[in-house]
């Protein structure tokens, strides 16, 4: 049994396997071939954040591929009571065969994993999201081809987003530049990388940029940080992603952004609305690698 907490617990050799699945699943999908491999298999949905495309991608890919969903919330469960995540885990893991987990502190998906006889895939923590950035990866491959080698531009807050870059870079070979305004730099402990030359920290958000093969950037204030919006607009108001940004990145620089955005703070409109944008198809891929995941996460590799 595997889990999916960060984006390290899988190697490079597993995801040329696992995006390559994704892809061959797309496919399936956009030519309406039925493929439901999860048949009989019921998933469980835990939310402690809100979400849209978290709850969309794995409830519409978890029925595409023949399984059924229960959705759970902390208002309208134990989850939200005096019960033990440990005990509510020894529980849930008995009556579906996968959980997908969205949460505030890391911790509480470790301790629901540790104590689970299924696997638990991380829907976000406020340190990781790693199917988002699971999903970019496949997105930029599909665009772009191999990721290897590339530069990556990452612009703004030091949040879960950038942890999971961070770790991406390190696993598949891809060094990230990462700009954030003074006192919201990353923390590469939190991302515990082996390799430190796979990340170049900048001053300037343009030097992050320049040469970029990819930039992306998530919003200014993340959920749980509401009372700090005031301060981080002012803090971040030279981190808005731009037109001169991209001018300075490769010619065929993409720009992506997890959504949900605000057009005219963390990026202009005329950049994500733009020729570079990959967004669409970006939040579309949330499904596809998704469904690939809990098919490896269940059946282990086909054929």
């Amino acid at each position: 049994m595997r889990h999916y907490l960060q984006f390290k617990d899988l190697s490079d050799e597993e995801y040329g396997y696992l995006l390559g699945r994704a892809a061959i699943i797309k496919k399936r999908f956009k030519n309406y071939e039925k493929y439901t491999p999860l048949f009989d298999r019921t998933l469980a949905m835990i939310f402690e954040k809100a979400s849209t495309r978290t709850r969309v991608s794995f409830e519409a890919g978890m029925y595409q591929m023949g399984g059924s969903v229960v959705n759970l919330t902390s208002g309208d469960s134990q989850l939200g009571r005096a019960e033990p995540i440990e005990d509510s885990a020894r529980v849930i893991s008995r009556m579906v065969d996968v959980v997908m987990i969205r949460t505030f502190e890391h911790t509480k998906i470790e301790a629901f994993a540790a104590h689970s006889r299924v696997p638990v895939i991380n829907g976000l923590t406020n340190e990781y999201h790693p199917c988002q950035i699971l999903a970019d990866v496949f997105t930029y491959i599909e665009h772009r081809g191999s990721i290897q080698g590339k530069v990556v531009a990452w612009v703004g807050d030091g949040n879960n987003m950038a942890n999971t870059w961070l770790q991406a870079a390190d696993v598949l070979g891809f060094t990230l530049h990462v700009s954030t305004p003074s006192g919201y730099e990353i923390d590469a402990k939190v991302a515990g990388v082996s390799n430190q030359a796979c990340v170049k920290v900048f001053d300037n958000p343009m030097d992050a940029c320049r040469g970029a093969h990819l930039v992306t950037t998530d919003v200014w204030t993340s959920m749980g940080y509401e009372a700090e919006h005031e301060a981080r607009q002012k803090a971040f108001a030279d981190w808005r992603v731009d037109r001169e940004m991209l001018a300075v990145a490769q010619p065929d620089v993409l720009f992506m952004h997890c959504l949900p955005a605000h057009r005219g703070e963390e990026v202009d409109a005329d950049v994500i609305d733009g020729p570079h944008s990959v967004v669409w198809d970006e939040a579309e891929n949330r499904m596809h690698v998704q469904k690939a995941l809990m098919e490896y996460l269940l059946l282990g590799r086909i054929g």
